[in-house]
């Protein structure tokens, strides 16, 4: 659907109070080099009613200035140090803030709202000279007005700052100063000594999720550009076709497990590989989560987070059951433990910060638990919060509600167009033949 946006001038916001003016230093776990990059994130309101005459644009550009003082390196800008290892300069600049207004209801837009949004670029205005990682602003928020009186908040963050725990815990700040607060329930913790490397560093685990053929990186390199995105949604029906999929004796496997070891197989299939070809597939682990036994304050709102990965060849993969995929998911989850996440840090000094490989790596997110569903201004809670789209070959899981009201989860997937239409095809096939309802959003 075409519809306009008018945006407004561009704006720096900066704290309600003086904030002390110091350096201070990324962690090694901040600083890969996989979080290089800017991360969007898209809230979708609905009008309500009972806050009529309320201008969104204005109670969150006021929030954000009150949410700085305590999230004050936000306000900064990155600057490089020796050996290029990356350092906030804590000078108040300000974050950039948009105001927009769209000539079209919220309510015309659908299920486009949802991933891979068509319209990220205009919900959130990349402001010339902003999208770079030193010297840019760290934050970028959008609020755009749409004509029924609902409103979408576009943010566009330097993911060296913070990860989606973080993000979730500036906007729950954010909100709370909106609604009237005079501090945050929960105060920012900077601490990022806590995920450096030791002294002296000493890679102690395998890292195949740092490997990368040349060969392989330039097939890669040559599809990238012609990727076509698609989200496929994954509700209990789909999720017990997948499991039945699945011997019994593996019935406990969570939902993630079995959907991410499925997508992984029938994505390979779909990019018809060499059979001795190497693919990886990458997921994200919350270094907070209680089972690794790792501590971190409260507040602590940096990247935590280690990306370990599955290898198979593309042959053995596709020939074998899913239960194949499934047993190396669980396995590598089990070997997740402080250990391992200071070997990452320790790679990243002595390898000199590497990105995570692309070629044939499926990247996983799950972002279900995130929150970004729940963040109230005062509006009431979004009819969609979460990450936009697939980024490359990064994808996110989302929770979300197909048009039948029923839960689930959706995941944008990017592939070469051939292979989009093949994984489509066996996707139907091995989960979607016998289930009524199902809803596969599909976008270019």
């Amino acid at each position: 659907m075409a519809f306009s946006i008018t945006h407004h001038k561009p704006i720096l916001v900066v704290p309600a109070k003086a904030t002390p003016l110091e350096t201070k230093h990324l962690s090694d776990i901040d600083d890969q080099g996989s979080t290089h990059f800017q991360m969007p994130t898209i809230l979708f309101y609905k009008y309500n009613s009972s806050i009529e005459g309320k201008d969104p644009a204005k109670y969150i550009k006021d929030g954000l200035s009150k949410t700085l003082v305590f999230y004050y390196p936000l306000a900064g800008r990155i600057i490089e140090g020796p050996n290029k290892k990356l350092l906030v300069n804590c000078n108040g600049e300000g974050i950039l803030f948009v105001e927009a207004d769209a000539n079209i209801e919220l309510d015309k837009l659908g299920d486009s709202i949802k991933p891979p949004c068509p319209y990220l670029d205009i919900l959130i205005h990349n402001v010339p000279g902003s999208d770079g990682i030193i010297g840019c602003p760290l934050l970028l928020v959008q609020v755009t007005r749409f004509s029924s009186g609902g409103f979408a908040v576009g943010i566009r963050l330097n993911h060296t700052m913070m990860d989606a725990y973080g993000l979730k815990m500036f906007l729950t700040a954010l909100s709370e100063f909106i609604q009237g607060a005079s501090t945050p329930t929960i105060f920012p913790v900077w601490e990022r000594e806590l995920l450096n490397a030791r002294s002296p560093p000493c890679i102690t685990c395998t890292h195949p999720e740092y490997d990368e053929p040349i060969e392989s990186r330039n097939a890669w390199k040559f599809l990238e550009d012609n990727l076509v995105q698609k989200s496929f949604f994954f509700g209990n029906k789909e999720i017990e076709a997948i499991k039945n999929q699945v011997s019994p004796n593996h019935s406990q496997s969570t939902k993630f497990e079995l959907l991410v070891a499925f997508l992984w197989k029938y994505r390979t299939i779909a990019l018809g590989l060499h059979p001795e070809e190497i693919v990886r597939l990458t997921y994200i682990v919350n270094v907070r989560g209680k089972s690794l036994k790792f501590e971190l304050p409260r507040g602590y709102y940096g990247n935590a987070f280690v990306a370990p990965a599955i290898v198979s060849k593309a042959g053995l993969l596709c020939s074998s059951p899913l239960l194949y995929a499934v047993e190396l998911v669980k396995k590598v989850k089990d070997h997740m433990n402080e250990e391992y996440i200071r070997s990452v840090a320790d790679l990243m000094v002595i390898k000199g910060r590497p990105e995570l490989s692309k070629s044939w790596n499926f990247v996983v997110s799950d972002n279900r638990s995130a929150g970004f569903d729940e963040v109230d201004f005062g509006w009431g809670k979004p009819i969609f919060g979460g990450v936009p789209k697939a980024i490359s070959f990064i994808s996110f899981c989302v929770p979300v509600k197909n048009d039948k009201g029923e839960k689930g989860i959706l995941i944008a997937i990017s592939l070469p167009p051939l292979a989009m239409e093949k994984f489509q095809e066996v996707v139907y096939k091995m989960t979607f033949k016998n289930v009524e309802g199902v809803n596969i959003i599909s976008k270019i």
